[in-house]
C-alpha cells in the first residue's frame, strides 16, 4: 500500500511540474497585444501614408473603415455604397466620416487611372477605324467615371477642411487635417487635367460639367489667360527638373499647374536690325520682347453655397477660380484666410527645358544659330507695376541658365520674391562686344518704355552681369563718347571713311539707362584676360566668326547710304570690329577704349569675383580665366572675393551675396526692414 501512493504521488508531481511549464504557452496563446520596437520610418509612415504615397488608404481610413465590419477593398471598389453605410453608423464623427470618404473616392479614382482601357495606349494608327472608334468609346467612359469620383473627393474633402464642427485651426497639428488638404489638391489637378483629355476641342471653357455638377470657370484673378486657348495647362505636381537644386514652392489650399500660352508669330522675328530703336515693328512692339509663356497657375474648387455640409455635397453648384499665385497670396473662406498654394520653379524649370536655351549659346558662337543672332529679353512672370526689375545679362558661351540657382533662390526667397520680377538677357557671344551693347541697350530701354513710367517698376531697377555680361552691364550704367578715342586707335582709312556715319557713331556712343540705380558684377574682366590670347583659345577664336546675320545687315544699311563697303567689311576683323572672344583679350583694341569707362555717379555698384589661389596678393589672385586686378573696379560699394573658379555666380556663396545686396536695395528704398 505505501508503495502505491509514492508512486500516485509522483506521478502527481510530474503532472503539475509540466502544467506550470506550460502555463506561459497558454498565457502566449491568448495574448492579443504584445509589444516591441520598431523603426522611427516605420512609426511615422504608418501615421502618415495615404493612397497619395502607397497602395492602400492611410491607416486613420482603415481605422474608420473597421467599424462597418466590411474589408477595405470592398470600399473602395465602391465608394459610394461604403460612404452610405459610414452615415448609418452614430459613433463615426464628422471628420471620420468626411474624410474617410474624401480618400475612398479618390482611391477608386486613382485606381481607374491604372487600368489598361483607361489609356489612350489601347489606340494606334494599324488599328481598324470601328477598333479605334470601340477604344476611344472606352476610354471616354472611363475618364468620365473617373470625373464623378473626384467630383466627389473634392466635395468631401473640402467640407471636412471647412465645415466640421472643429475650426480648422484646432486641427493645426493634425496630420490628418494635412492629408485631406493634399486629397482635395490632388483630385482637383486630376479633374482639371481629365477634362482636358476628354473634351480636347473646347477652347476656353467657362464652365465644366461633371455629371450634375457644373463648375463655373472664373479668371477674374488671372486676366492675362481669360480669352486665350492655351498650349498646354498641365498639373505642376509630378514634374520634375534635374537641373534645378530645389522646387520652390509655396504650401497651401489650391491645385497647382503650369499653364503654356501660345507662341507669338511676327515678321520681324529671325531679322538682324542695324537700328533698332527706329525700326517700324509689326503691332509696334519689339518681338524680341517676350512676355512670359510659361505661367504658374493656382486653381481652387469652391462651392457657390456653402451653408451646410449638405449644400457642399449635393448642391450642383461650384466655382473654379484661377489666380496668378504671384499676384495672390492669401484667399478668404469664410471669415478667415488661408495660404493659396503655389510652385514657382515649374514655369522656370519648363522654359529652361523647352528652349534648350544651353545648346543654343553653343550653337551661336559658331554661328550656327541664327534664331538667336539678335538679343532676346525674357520676362519669367507676369507684370507687376508695384514690384522692382532685377535684368541678367550672362557671359560667354552661356545662357539664361548661368543664373539658374540665383533665379530659383529668388522666387524661394519670400521677400525677394515679393519686391522683384526677373528679366533674362540672351545674346550671341559672338558678336563684337560693343554690338551686343548697342544692341541691348536698346532691347531694354524699348523694354522699359512699355511700363508705366510712374509705377515702382520703371525705377530703381537692378541690373547684374557675369564675365562679358558684366563688361556690357558696365557699359549700360556708364557714360562716355568713344567716337574721338576711336577715330585716334583705329588707322585704317575704311574705319576713318565713317566716322561721321550715324549707324557707326551711334555704337561709340554710351549713354546709361536710367532705369538702374544698382549694378553688380560678377567676374567681369573689365580691363581684359590674358586667357583670350593662349593658343588653344586663339584656336577657337579662329573658328568663332561674326554672324554673318549681322555682318549682312550692316552692309546693307551703310550700301543705302551710297558708302562702298566691300574693303570695310574685309576689314572688319583686324579693326573695330572683332568677335566677341577676340575682344576679351587684354591687349585688344576694345580693351583698349573701354576699360576706364566706368559707371556714372547714380549707381551703386557691387564686385564679386573668384579665387582659386590660396594668395591674397592682388598681382596672384585669380579665378582660372579672370584676374583679380581686372575684375576689381574701383569706388565699389562692396567687394566680395570667395574661393573658386570662373563661373562663381552658380556657388551658394554668392547667390547669399546676391541676395543680401538685393534686401539691401529693398532697405535703401525703404522697402523692407531686417
Amino acid at each position: 500500500m505505501p508503495i502505491n501512493i509514492t508512486i500516485n504521488s509522483t506521478i502527481y508531481q510530474k503532472k503539475l511540474i509540466v502544467l506550470i511549464a506550460s502555463i506561459p504557452l497558454f498565457i502566449s496563446g491568448c495574448q492579443v497585444v504584445s509589444v516591441k520596437n520598431q523603426a522611427l520610418n516605420v512609426s511615422i509612415a504608418n501615421e502618415r501614408d495615404s493612397i497619395l504615397t502607397r497602395k492602400k488608404m492611410s491607416e486613420a481610413s482603415l481605422n474608420v473603415l473597421s467599424m462597418t465590419g466590411g474589408e477595405a477593398d470592398i470600399c473602395t471598389d465602391d465608394p459610394e455604397k461604403c460612404t452610405t453605410e459610414l452615415k448609418k453608423i452614430p459613433q463615426i464623427q464628422d471628420e471620420q466620416l468626411l474624410s474617410t470618404a474624401s480618400e475612398a473616392y479618390l482611391t477608386k479614382a486613382l485606381a481607374l487611372s491604372n487600368k489598361s482601357e483607361c489609356s489612350m495606349g489601347l489606340i494606334n494608327k494599324y488599328q481598324s477605324e470601328e477598333k479605334k472608334a470601340a477604344h476611344q468609346k472606352t476610354y471616354n467612359e472611363c475618364l468620365d467615371q473617373q470625373l464623378l469620383l473626384l467630383d466627389q473627393s473634392i466635395r468631401y474633402s473640402y467640407a471636412y477642411l471647412f465645415k466640421t464642427k472643429r475650426h480648422p485651426s484646432e486641427r493645426l497639428f493634425d496630420n490628418r487635417q494635412v492629408q485631406i488638404r493634399d486629397f482635395y489638391n490632388q483630385a482637383l489637378a486630376k479633374l482639371i487635367t481629365n477634362y482636358g483629355l476628354r473634351y480636347t476641342q473646347e477652347r476656353v471653357p467657362r464652365e465644366i460639367k461633371v455629371g450634375k455638377s457644373i463648375y463655373k470657370v472664373n479668371y477674374s484673378d488671372y486676366p492675362q489667360i481669360a480669352n486665350t486657348k492655351l498650349d498646354s495647362l498641365m498639373s505642376s505636381y509630378n514634374l520634375n527638373f534635374s537641373g534645378l537644386r530645389s522646387t520652390n514652392r509655396r504650401d497651401g489650399f489650391g491645385a497647382e499647374f503650369v499653364a503654356t500660352l501660345p507662341a507669338p508669330s511676327n515678321d520681324d522675328v529671325g531679322k538682324y536690325l542695324v537700328d533698332p530703336m527706329n525700326h517700324q515693328y509689326k503691332n509696334g512692339v519689339n518681338p524680341n520682347i517676350h512676355e512670359p509663356r510659361y505661367l504658374s497657375v493656382t486653381i481652387t474648387a469652391q462651392p457657390q453655397v456653402s451653408n451646410t455640409v449638405d449644400d457642399i455635397l449635393y448642391n450642383p453648384n461650384f466655382q473654379l477660380n484661377i489666380f496668378d499665385p504671384y499676384s495672390v497670396e492669401k484667399l478668404k473662406i469664410g471669415n478667415n484666410s488661408y495660404p493659396l498654394a503655389a510652385n514657382f520653379s515649374a514655369p522656370y524649370g519648363l522654359w529652361l527645358a523647352e528652349n534648350k536655351l544651353g545648346a543654343a549659346a553653343y550653337l551661336s558662337l559658331i554661328d550656327r544659330d541664327n534664331s538667336i543672332t539678335m538679343p532676346q529679353l525674357f520676362k519669367l512672370e507676369p507684370y507687376n507695376p508695384n514690384k522692382k526689375i532685377i535684368v541678367l545679362v550672362h557671359g560667354l558661351a552661356s545662357s539664361p541658365e548661368a543664373w539658374i540657382r540665383l533665379t530659383n533662390d529668388i522666387m524661394g526667397d519670400q521677400v525677394l520674391r515679393e519686391h522683384y520680377q526677373v528679366w533674362q538677357v540672351f545674346y550671341s557671344t559672338n558678336m563684337p562686344i560693343l554690338e551686343s551693347h548697342f544692341q541691348i541697350d536698346a532691347l531694354i530701354r524699348q523694354s522699359f518704355a512699355t511700363l508705366d513710367q510712374n509705377s515702382p517698376s520703371a525705377k530703381n531697377a537692378v541690373l547684374i552681369g557675369h564675365s562679358m555680361g558684366g563688361i556690357i552691364s558696365r557699359l549700360l550704367v556708364s557714360q562716355a563718347d568713344l567716337t574721338q578715342p576711336a577715330l585716334a586707335l583705329f588707322k585704317s582709312q575704311q574705319i576713318q571713311k565713317f566716322k561721321n556715319e550715324p549707324l557707326f557713331k551711334a555704337r561709340l556712343q554710351i549713354n546709361p539707362i536710367t532705369n538702374f540705380d544698382r549694378a553688380i558684377f560678377i567676374a567681369s574682366p573689365h580691363k581684359g584676360t590674358a586667357f583670350a590670347d593662349r593658343w588653344f583659345t586663339k584656336a577657337a577664336r579662329r573658328i568663332i566668326k561674326l554672324p554673318g546675320a549681322f555682318l549682312g545687315a550692316f552692309a546693307d544699311s551703310l550700301t543705302e547710304r551710297n558708302v562702298n563697303v566691300k574693303d570695310f567689311v574685309k576689314d572688319l576683323g583686324h579693326g573695330l570690329i572683332q568677335n566677341g572672344p577676340s575682344d576679351l583679350s587684354h591687349s585688344s583694341k576694345f580693351t583698349e577704349l573701354t576699360e576706364n569707362v566706368v559707371p556714372t555717379d547714380k549707381i551703386i555698384f557691387h564686385s564679386v569675383m573668384g579665387n582659386i589661389t590660396d594668395s591674397k596678393d592682388p598681382k596672384v589672385m585669380n579665378d582660372g580665366i579672370v584676374p583679380y586686378e581686372s575684375a576689381h573696379l574701383k569706388g565699389a560699394a562692396s567687394e566680395l572675393i570667395i574661393k573658386g573658379g570662373h563661373s562663381i555666380q552658380e556657388t551658394p556663396e554668392a547667390v547669399l551675396e546676391l541676395r543680401r545686396i538685393l534686401r539691401l536695395h529693398l532697405t535703401e528704398q525703404g522697402l523692407y526692414k531686417p
